[in-house]
C-alpha cells in the first residue's frame, strides 16, 4: 500500500465516524449537529443576533437563519426584538430548547475529545497543522464549515428538521 493510500483510508474512517456520530445524535435528540450547535451557543450566550450567532459558530448567515427557522418551527427558541435596540432581532431559547441543549450528548465523540486533550501541546498544535494542511490540499479553504463533526455542513446542504 502506498502512503497516499493509508491517507485516503484514514480520511475515509474519519468522514465515517462523523457519519456514523451525526446519525447517532439525530437518532436520540431528532436534531442534527448544527442544530445542536446553535442551542448550546444560545444556552452559553444568551440571546444572541443571527449575525453574531453566525461569526461565534462559523457558519454562513444563510445556514444559520435556516437553521434558526427550523428550531423556531420545532419551538425550541424564539426570535424576539431587541429591548436595547429595536431594529434588532434576536433568537433565545424557549424553555424546551434550553432542555434539549443541556440534555443532548456532547457533540464530538467523548473519546476523541478527551484522548486530545491527554496529548501534550506540541502534539495538539502538530495534529492541527496537519489537518489544516489536509484542508488546504484538498482545496477545502472556502468550505463552509463550524466547530463541529457534521457530514452534511461540508456540502453545504441544509440537515433536515
Amino acid at each position: 500500500m502506498n502512503d497516499h493510500d493509508d491517507i485516503l483510508i484514514a480520511l475515509r474512517r474519519i468522514i465515517r465516524a462523523v457519519d456514523l456520530h451525526s446519525k447517532r445524535l439525530v437518532k436520540e435528540t431528532g436534531l442534527t449537529a448544527p442544530q445542536l450547535v446553535v442551542l448550546q451557543t444560545l444556552l452559553r450566550t444568551g440571546p444572541l443576533k443571527p449575525s453574531t450567532l453566525s461569526r461565534d459558530i462559523s457558519l454562513s448567515q444563510p445556514t444559520v437563519t435556516a437553521i434558526l427557522d427550523r428550531l423556531e418551527k420545532a419551538g425550541l427558541i424564539r426570535r424576539a426584538r431587541s429591548e436595547l435596540d429595536r431594529r434588532a432581532v434576536l433568537a433565545e431559547l424557549t424553555e424546551k430548547g434550553r432542555l434539549a441543549a443541556t440534555s443532548a450528548p456532547e457533540l464530538l465523540q467523548a473519546g476523541f475529545l478527551s484522548a486530545f486533550r491527554e496529548l501534550p501541546g506540541w502534539e495538539q498544535h502538530m495534529l492541527i497543522a496537519a489537518l489544516q494542511r489536509v484542508s488546504d490540499l484538498m482545496d477545502a479553504d472556502a468550505l463552509d464549515a463550524s466547530p463541529f463533526l457534521s457530514a452534511g455542513e461540508i456540502e453545504k446542504r441544509e440537515p433536515a428538521a
